[in-house]
């Protein structure tokens, strides 16, 4: 087990950020408005992102993460998906808690390496799943009934970002990480389909999920729409609510009263809770064991939508590209 970390005389945090880009970015400036949290570093390979961080963070920056290892007592990784489970594997053995942007790591074995691995060093590890503060401020999360049916949409143009991954561990993830705490229990069978126009992975999917309970879930996720919307509508024995999260509207015909859905800064509650999960020694509201479930979901659909896209070669990806 990795030893507890020391906290200076007034007891402030010292924390720093993996990852400059637009997310990190944001992490950055949060850090910087906690009390009792000092930021104390920023990584980044490019030389530009580390330049404009330092000038808006006045925060000493390094290209190499590792040179940060044993100097922080808890940080943010805000890396591109595929490089998640080797930087916060190596952050939890060097003794500090973890932030880690979704998903939680891209194959489940990873996953599962790094829940043990959090629970082995008495570290918080916790996910960036923000919509599940945005929910829980609503208070759909707290309902003791469970949904029959949940359908969630969540699409727009493309912006190159998260491209190292499908849209379902870019995107997805999000509504995948909120239907699994609408509908409790195990996924018994998963269907889909998937559209690859702008990377070599599933651009676009639509999925259907049948719970072991016999309530289902249909998502439907692209980064290559013409325009975005995003919304969910559950439906109730009782009743249905349906939210258009761009237009901040609710509809809810069910018995139960909600509260409005707007949370002004959610990115900025899931670092709060973070470090007040250090602080304090509370459970963070997103728990590792529930990222790595959603994860484990994802990877399915994925599995699953993948078989239904036509074989494309990466030299059909660089001509289509150059033209």
């Amino acid at each position: 087990m990795s030893p507890i970390r020391v906290l200076r005389e007034d007891g402030t945090l010292k924390a720093a950020v993996i990852g400059a880009g637009a997310f990190g970015r944001h992490h950055a400036g949060k850090y910087k408005t906690l009390n009792g949290v000092e930021l104390v570093a920023i990584a980044d390979p490019s030389q530009e992102v580390r330049r404009t961080a330092m000038a808006n963070y006045g925060a000493p920056c390094v290209a190499d993460w590792r040179e940060l290892l044993g100097k922080v007592d808890l940080v943010s990784v805000c890396t591109p998906a595929v490089t998640h489970s080797s930087i916060v594997r190596a952050f939890l053995n060097a003794g500090a808690h973890v932030l880690v942007e979704k998903p939680i790591a891209t194959e489940i074995e990873e996953a599962d390496d790094l829940v043990a691995l959090a629970r082995s060093t008495g570290r918080v590890l916790t996910v960036g799943h923000q919509e599940r503060f945005v929910f829980s401020h609503f208070g759909l999360l707290g309902q003791t009934e469970t949904p029959l049916e949940v359908s969630c949409w969540r699409k727009g143009p493309w912006t190159g970002r998260g491209a190292d991954v499908s849209v379902v561990l870019d995107l997805m993830i999000h509504d995948l990480d909120l239907v699994h705490q609408l509908i409790p229990g195990e996924v018994r069978s998963v269907q889909a389909r998937g559209r690859s126009e702008q990377s070599l992975l599933c651009d676009e999917v639509n999925a259907a999920l049948l719970f072991e309970n016999g309530s289902v879930a249909r998502l439907e996720t692209s980064r290559i729409a013409e325009a975005r919307s995003r919304g969910m509508r559950a439906v109730y024995t009782d009743g249905v609510v349906e939210v258009d999260f761009l237009a901040r509207t609710v509809k809810n015909t069910t018995p139960r009263p909600l509260n409005s859905i707007d949370l002004a800064d959610p990115l900025g509650e899931s670092v709060s809770s973070f470090v007040r999960a250090v602080q304090t020694g509370s459970e963070p509201l997103v728990r590792p064991e529930e990222a790595r479930n959603a994860l484990n979901t994802a990877l399915l659909i994925d599995e699953a939508a993948e078989r239904t896209i036509k074989s494309r070669s990466r030299r059909d990806f660089v001509v289509a590209a150059a033209r």
